[in-house]
């Protein structure tokens, strides 16, 4: 629900029994993505939030069937400030823009992050945006990760928002991610199944968890495209859209995302690294090799399919001719 929905007006949550258990502040934040948790710590403290009629505090745990009533202050309006940054354009018609976001840009304005973002980049470039995910959102459909590059589908009404998030929703997306492992998977393709939840002990790594209140189902299907020594390039067709999934999935198998600093142990890879010459410290990469390659989906208005295809981004492809001149298998 959106701020502009529920702010001014008393809200009655029942807790499902799946969720007896959890903390009070992480399970309003499950239902009101648009209020950061912290917020809503600060909401809970100033007595905006009672649990079967008695004030709490943020960290309490609920039970199946307690009654929450909660008030939510407005949200503040302003959004991304227009900044003239360049962006590779794939594909654009009223409806949509296709962009190939570079590795390193944040999607969307997020604390440490207010300038530089995709969405300003898309408010200078772009006339129209759908406002259907939020003020800090505009045309926001789905997101990648800072360091993750490529397609990403912009929306620019409301009702195509709507009509391309049924999609992800449903999950008749085709999505095709292309990545360098440190690490060679022991078989040429397989689906990887296993739920994923938040971490317990650091809240910017989700974990995989089963049986636990945050876990959800995920699948990721990944085929070897290429073989080196230590390393693999894969391509991977997540079936679900978890939070930071494919990386997670590729660690689970010991094969984790070269140069993913959280699930792979390791920030950067040198020449050196690659060549075993300890004297070469020429860095090759310095954030996850993870790259969305490649997009298909009805397209919102005409129903007709479509595909985008991003080229590997320079970084990626300087690894890959490095890996088959030092580390290939003739």
């Amino acid at each position: 629900m959106s701020g502009d929905e529920l702010s001014g007006q008393p809200i009655e949550l029942v807790v499902p029994e799946e969720h007896a258990g959890v903390r009070l502040d992480w399970y309003l934040a499950q239902q009101f993505a648009t209020y950061s948790r912290v917020l809503l710590r600060k909401i809970i403290n100033a007595t905006g939030v009672k649990v079967n009629d008695v004030r709490v505090k943020a960290a309490h745990r609920l039970r199946g069937g307690d009654r929450i009533s909660v008030a939510l202050p407005p949200l503040e309006r302003e959004g991304p400030q227009p900044e003239d940054i360049p962006l590779d354009v794939l594909y654009e018609d009223a409806q949509i823009a296709v962009i190939n976001k570079p590795p390193g840009m944040v999607v969307h304005p997020a604390k440490g992050h207010w300038s530089g973002t995709l969405t300003a980049a898309l408010q200078f470039h772009f006339d129209h945006l759908s406002t259907a995910g939020g003020p800090t959102r505009p045309g926001i459909v789905h997101r990648l990760d800072r360091d993750t590059s490529g397609v990403l589908i912009v929306a620019k009404t409301d009702q195509v928002h709507m009509q391309l998030a049924a999609q992800f929703e449903g999950r008749t997306v085709e999505k095709e991610y292309f990545a360098l492992c440190a690490g060679v998977p022991e078989r040429d393709r397989d689906l990887v199944d296993l739920p994923i939840g938040a971490h317990p002990h650091q809240r910017e790594k989700m974990a995989i968890r089963r049986d636990h209140v945050t876990s959800r189902s995920a699948q990721s299907f990944y085929e070897v495209v290429e073989r080196f020594d230590g390393f693999a390039a894969v391509k991977v067709l997540p079936k679900t859209g978890r939070t930071h999934q494919i990386r997670l999935h590729m660690a689970s198998i010991h094969c984790p995302v070269l140069c993913d600093r959280l699930y792979g142990g390791r920030a950067l890879i040198t020449r050196g690294e690659l060549s075993r010459d300890a004297a070469d410290n020429e860095v090759l990469l310095d954030r996850q090799a993870l790259h969305a390659r490649r997009l298909k989906l009805e397209h919102p208005t005409t129903g007709e399919l479509m595909e985008w295809v991003a080229p590997l981004p320079a970084d990626i492809e300087t690894v890959l001719t490095a890996l088959r001149h030092y580390r290939g298998k003739n």
